[in-house]
């Protein structure tokens, strides 16, 4: 049975939020909108009160902004997923908020089954970047690679052989029991491997392991523009 998706929908303009939240509830989908915010501290406050399981947040708000919020939210509450949904299609924004805890960003004119199969993604632990800023971000971090152009064992935090070949694998999309058939181990020891490279990197999530794999050159931009479209992150 497909568990219900407890969403907290977070955008400051009513019209919009409205309408968003009459789209959701009309569609057929497992997604289950318990609460509205119109800023971030209010949003802050009702994640405490309704318990979802995925926030959709604005970036841009009067009043605390979505990337403080994502921030706050991720710390007080680390297993809530966040989603961005913003007009700004600029990648500073998608790195800002991905850098805070969000999994993933969509655009606000992205189509309705986009969006929701965003909402879906995230709650699944995947990350979700919309498909017109997929390039620029991937591209933006791998840009960064060149500055560091080394390959030994210094330039990768510590991480063990073990561990780059998890990031790799999960960093094009694998799931854990994906990884533990390909390697060949119980699917307790990936989880193992990827709380470790998490707290090596000091990242939260997939979406911030594969932007790391790009910046290295572990993985392609086209294998991460791949996965971020597919949501396999």
């Amino acid at each position: 049975m497909t568990q219900t998706i407890r969403l907290l929908v977070v955008d400051d303009h009513p019209v919009y939020r409205s309408g968003l939240v009459t789209m959701l509830k009309s569609r057929p989908s497992n997604i289950e909108v318990v609460g509205e915010a119109d800023d971030g501290a209010v949003a802050v406050r009702m994640v405490a009160e309704t318990e979802p399981h995925v926030v959709l947040m604005d970036i841009k708000m009067t009043g605390m902004d979505g990337i403080e919020a994502t921030r706050q939210i991720k710390q007080r509450f680390p297993r809530v997923r966040i989603l961005a949904l913003s007009a700004y299609d600029d990648e500073d924004y998608v790195l800002e908020m991905v850098k805070a805890g969000a999994s993933g960003y969509m655009l606000k004119d992205a189509d309705h089954t986009l969006i929701i199969s965003g909402i879906q993604a995230v709650h699944e632990g995947k990350a979700r970047i919309h498909p017109r800023l997929a390039v620029k971000v991937f591209a933006a971090f791998a840009e960064l690679s060149s500055t560091n152009p080394r390959r030994d064992a210094d330039s990768f935090d510590g991480l063990t052989e073990r561990e780059l070949e998890i990031l790799k694998l999960i960093a094009t999309g694998a799931t854990g029991r994906q990884v533990a058939t390909t390697l060949w181990i119980s699917e307790r020891t990936v989880d193992s491997h990827i709380q470790n490279i998490y707290r090596k990197l000091d990242i939260k999530d997939r979406t911030q392991a594969t932007l790391y794999a790009v910046r290295k050159g572990l993985i392609s931009v086209n294998d991460a523009v791949n996965t971020g479209r597919a949501g396999d992150g």
